[in-house]
């Protein structure tokens, strides 16, 4: 697949790669858009809520852009695409109430999102404030990235983690600091952990459903036909990334757990 496709690229696995986190208590993704979130690790946060994980999502920018129409209504489209993502959100949990946490919106605008001091702190804050136990996020540091929110949101997981560990960060927030135990980074050229999905890619897809105004964009599917064609793909790739491992379905990471 292409380099900058949404997700899970192809990948060269470290050495002796983990297999399956210990389901955590609660978890935090952070996407740069509506939608990648779903496309990085949507199989891996289906089967932790379905085994009880309270699952939050944070999306830095307002997907504003997510359309190849030069006369769309960007405002409308940026409303359209928070009812997607919380959709999709609910669609991970589907059948386990208890464990749909919160759905926030950073609102900057799709495009244009930075890794300045200001979006670090909106993500520490919020890190601090649903005090996950494990972060997912982009892998800021992947080779020939050419979206810049990507990249940038990569790095506000990152850096947001050191800012909501530390005390003395940001203490106008008023907020206690708080340390998650580990942090997934998807989209890695070399990912050392993998997740089994197995049994929760009709999840992950129904979730990528969820995204109606991104089917042309970025799914490429403007109707029926196109749309099992995209379902397909989806499904070889995590078939292909789970054959190292062993199982039928994987996601992929790095996993960091010295935070």
């Amino acid at each position: 697949m292409a380099a900058n496709e949404p997700g899970q690229p192809s990948i060269r696995l470290s050495d002796e790669p983990s297999l399956n986190y210990p389901t955590p208590k609660s978890a935090l993704a952070i996407g740069a858009h509506p939608d990648d979130v779903e496309f990085g690790c949507g199989g891996t946060l289906a089967k932790w809520a379905a085994d009880g994980c309270v699952i939050h999502h944070l999306v830095c920018t307002d997907g504003s852009k997510g359309t190849w129409d030069a006369g769309a209504d960007t405002v409308a489209l940026a409303a359209r695409r928070q009812i997607e993502q919380r959709d999709a959100a609910a669609r991970l949990a589907r059948g386990v109430a208890a464990v749909t946490g919160e759905v926030r919106f950073l609102q900057y605008v799709d495009g244009e999102l930075d890794s300045s001091l200001r979006e670090r702190g909106d993500v520490a804050k919020a890190i601090r404030e649903l005090q996950p136990q494990v972060v997912l996020g982009h892998d800021p540091w992947k080779r020939y990235r050419l979206h810049p929110d990507h990249r940038h949101a990569g790095l506000l997981a990152c850096e947001g983690i050191v800012a909501a560990r530390d005390p003395h960060f940001y203490r106008e927030h008023g907020i206690t600091h708080h340390r998650p135990d580990a942090l997934l980074l998807w989209e890695a050229d070399e990912p050392d952990h993998g997740e089994d999905i197995s049994a929760h890619i009709s999840a992950k897809l129904d979730a990528l459903h969820a995204h109606e105004s991104q089917f042309e964009s970025t799914m490429k599917a403007v109707d029926g036909n196109e749309l099992d064609v995209f379902d397909e793909r989806i499904r070889a790739r995590v078939e292909g990334l789970g054959a190292p491992f062993g199982v039928d379905a994987a996601e992929v990471f790095k996993l960091i757990t010295s935070l």
